[in-house]
């Protein structure tokens, strides 16, 4: 990438957006699979509660943290007869990694070598992280190598913040109404399960949730979760010979009768779905295996519950005393059907993107964001980079520039659609 990318508006909104960051990683808003309540995290509110309170700072009125852990408000336009449009990053970090006790460390002018993380050996080298590589000369963003950083998504959330407070000062560049919108449990798929789209009242919204500078997306995973719970014959095992059907066993069969060299995370790219088991937990006597199904296309992640199912009832077939059950739940669709119909929303972000001085890079996403559910909702919501990079690991880091060139990009789109 050489130089790191700059502007004069990205480089006077580069302090706040780090400072922002810095202050909401360090809260542990860690998504629980097992949801009861919304959201899942007591964390969740907290950081909740910090950000109403410095949307109230800049001087929005109506800045408001609602039982189910959403955060919604609204900044004022001055071009009264643009459509309202909103802006959205999730709160939540994903469970796959520890969450707590989360130290950001600051590396300035990155120099292109192996950043040395003070905990648990971690490391990030270049060499196995290309896109680390392409940062030479970016300050660089990390944990200290044994939790998660949360840049999935607080890059997206301080990115939001610090535009927001730009424009509240800037009164005369022109924009329409924003709506504000900051969602809990988006890493276990309920992100837009209670947002409350009538009262968001937003013609359209963008997701700041995507990694590198430039990233448009308006394609993501459709997604199911599947869970297979096993019921077996338990008895002591002293006395087992002939008695006991193990479900644990049965559940480990499943596993391993499912593709490993193909329709999996680590064997597929591009365009490819897969199957993958996340957990597997039980005893002799019941056992549950959690799963997710993932294809760009209907057709195909059909086909991927039919073969999920097939090898669940061939393997079960080897002993009629067990019983399972397959229980399907949606999570999201293809956002990419809802957004073809309302070319204007991608067209009106590639129109911001270049008038920050970044050539759009259109990408899908192998996975799926707010968007995917609520444009299936009926509010078109494409996806924006917000700079964090390595999600889901502890070895996550962000760019603080291309921190800042989201928060830039955010500007520039209020302007667009100001006279749209």
């Amino acid at each position: 990438m050489g130089a790191p990318y700059t502007s004069p508006l990205a480089e006077s909104l580069a302090p706040d957006v780090l400072e922002r960051f810095l202050r909401y990683v360090v809260v542990d808003t860690q998504a629980r699979r097992n949801r009861e309540r919304s959201p899942s995290s007591p964390g969740q509110l907290e950081l909740g509660r910090i950000l109403v309170s410095e949307l109230a700072e800049l001087g929005i009125e109506d800045a408001d943290l609602d039982p189910n852990g959403y955060v919604f408000a609204t900044l004022p336009g001055n071009r009264l007869q643009a459509s309202v449009v909103g802006f959205i990053a999730h709160m939540d970090t994903t469970p796959d990694a520890p969450g707590a006790g989360v130290e950001p460390l600051v590396h300035r002018d990155y120099d292109g070598g192996v950043i040395e993380l003070p905990r648990d050996g971690t490391r990030l080298d270049p060499g196995e992280l290309p896109e680390l590589a392409e940062r030479v000369g970016h300050d660089i963003v990390t944990a200290s190598g044994d939790t998660l950083l949360g840049a999935d998504d607080k890059a997206g959330v301080a990115a939001i913040m610090a535009a927001v407070g730009h424009l509240a000062q800037d009164r005369e560049r022109p924009r329409p109404t924003l709506r504000i919108a900051f969602t809990p449990d988006e890493e276990i798929g309920e992100g837009a399960t209670l947002f409350d789209i009538p009262r968001f009242g937003a013609r359209c919204a963008y997701t700041l949730d995507g990694s590198g500078l430039g990233e448009l997306q308006d394609e993501s995973f459709s997604a199911i979760e599947a869970t297979v719970s096993i019921e077996g014959v338990d008895t002591h095992p002293g006395q087992a010979t002939g008695r006991m059907v193990s479900a644990l066993r049965l559940a480990a069969r499943v596993v391993t009768e499912l593709p490993s060299d193909t329709l999996t995370p680590d064997t597929t790219d591009g365009r490819q779905g897969f199957i993958h088991p996340v957990s597997l937990c039980g005893t002799a006597a019941q056992a549950e295996i959690r799963a997710i199904l993932r294809d760009f296309e209907e057709e195909r992640l059909s086909e991927h519950v039919e073969r999920l199912r097939h090898v669940v009832e061939h393997v079960m077939a080897s002993d009629s005393r067990a019983r399972a059950d397959v229980s399907l739940h949606r999570q999201y669709r293809n956002m990419r059907p809802y957004l073809r119909r309302d070319p204007d929303v991608i067209a009106a972000a590639e129109e911001a993107i270049r008038a920050e001085g970044i050539e759009p890079v259109r990408t899908l996403i192998r996975g799926g964001t707010d968007g995917s559910r609520l444009s299936e909702l009926g509010l078109p919501t494409p996806n924006l980079f917000a700079g964090g990079h390595d999600w889901h690991s502890v070895r996550e880091w962000s760019s603080v520039q291309e921190m800042a060139a989201a928060a830039a990009t955010v500007v520039r789109l209020a302007e667009v659609w100001s006279h749209r």
